[in-house]
């Protein structure tokens, strides 16, 4: 029976990023990487805007906040480095009257709190120079906000993970874990089930996205009593017409919806210049990646206020992408989970839980606290 020092559970951006980071941080030992899907990043990690946050948004002091403003220039550099493709593009998020003015001055604000740099407000003259087709009395700009190729950063990441000696084990779906002397007799199913096996490891990390909570609770952990109930939040994007996407040169946002559970209908800048609206956000109960065409008006209505040169027949479906909240439809924000479990009696055991945006952004901090709380608590993995 093969035994891992750590096995990690989930390969999307934060599973892989893990890996990549352990593999660096403690040559030698080793690692593996289970993911019930046949390649890396099928689920949230490639169904997303692919932006690169920087960090305004979120209440000062939460892990959102800190792993976002902390993780973008980490992600920039490694971009650069690594030759993933990558665009810093700016990001306009615009007013068209006094309240929502003032909404965007109380981000600007919070966003100083938080340590974010290259933000400014614009006026309307300010708009139109930066976005002549764009209808806005006023703006906040970001000039750290880009995108990025995320399958081209989970390729680089598993590629450096592979490097370092981890074993990538696709189409292996987790099913069970229990304490055994050294660690952990993890239990798991191959391919489409039809055989099974076993592995131990001496700690397990929990990457699974929108299967986490699953997975918790396998652990034996009540996720009701731990706070790790998920609530599923569908996306859905539009694209727009190429005549009309090149008349845009920015990200362009609205203000955020009041409870935070999205960024609202903005505009998606792709690196291959292609341009979409979305995402929508509405709980879902089941994995629907469905684009429902009646709902190109709610896009349309939604986005004419500050695209007023678009029509109706300009959208197209485009795809939808499936977020793992533990906010509450209509309750509070909730922030990033990552949950060292030995208090639980699961020494060893790291959960990761409701990572979704800013994510894709903070994939690297993560990677780099979840290794430290590796070191904080066992001295470091020794082989």
């Amino acid at each position: 029976m093969d035994t891992f020092d750590t096995l990690i559970i989930g390969a999307g951006a934060v599973g892989l990023a893990v890996a990549r980071e352990l593999c660096v941080r403690f040559p030698g030992s080793s690692l593996a990487v289970l993911e019930q899907h046949s390649r890396f990043g099928q689920e949230t990690s490639s169904r997303n805007s692919e932006v690169i946050h920087a960090g305004m948004y979120y209440p000062s002091g939460s892990l959102k906040a800190r792993l976002c403003v902390e993780g973008s220039p980490l992600l920039y550099d490694y971009c650069r480095a690594h030759g993933v493709a990558h665009e810093r593009t700016g990001k306009l998020i615009v007013a068209h009257d006094d309240r929502e003015t003032a909404r965007l001055e109380a981000i600007l604000e919070q966003g100083r709190i938080n340590g974010v740099a290259g933000l400014r407000m614009l006026g309307e003259a300010d708009v139109r120079r930066m976005e002549p087709a764009i209808s806005a009395c006023a703006a906040l700009y970001s000039e750290a906000t880009g995108v990025v190729d995320s399958h081209g950063l989970m390729a680089s990441l598993e590629s450096g993970a592979a490097r370092g000696g981890a074993v990538l084990a696709y189409s292996h779906r987790f099913e069970q874990l229990e304490a055994c002397s050294g660690g952990y007799l993890v239990r798991y199913c191959v391919g489409r089930g039809s055989s099974a096996g076993e592995c131990r490891a001496r700690r397990v990390i929990n990457c699974a996205g929108l299967g986490c909570e699953q997975v918790a609770a396998s652990m034996g952990i009540d996720t009701r009593a731990a706070g790790y109930r998920l609530h599923l939040c569908k996306g859905e994007y539009f694209r727009l017409a190429p005549a009309q996407a090149r008349r845009i040169r920015h990200l362009v946002y609205p203000p955020p919806f009041h409870d935070m559970r999205g960024l609202g209908i903005h505009v998606v800048r792709r690196l291959d210049g292609s341009v979409s609206l979305g995402p929508s956000a509405e709980y879902v109960d089941t994995l629907d990646y469905t684009v429902d065409p009646s709902r190109a008006r709610e896009f349309f209505e939604s986005a004419r206020r500050y695209l007023p040169f678009i029509q109706l027949s300009d959208l197209q479906p485009d795809m939808a992408g499936i977020r793992p909240k533990l906010q509450e439809p209509g309750g509070p924000p909730r922030d990033f989970l990552i949950a060292d479990e030995t208090s639980r009696g699961l020494p060893g055991v790291i959960n990761l839980i409701g990572i979704e945006s800013p994510g894709l952004t903070s994939c690297l901090s993560i990677a780099r606290m979840v290794a430290d709380m590796i070191s904080h608590t066992t001295g470091g993995i020794r082989t």
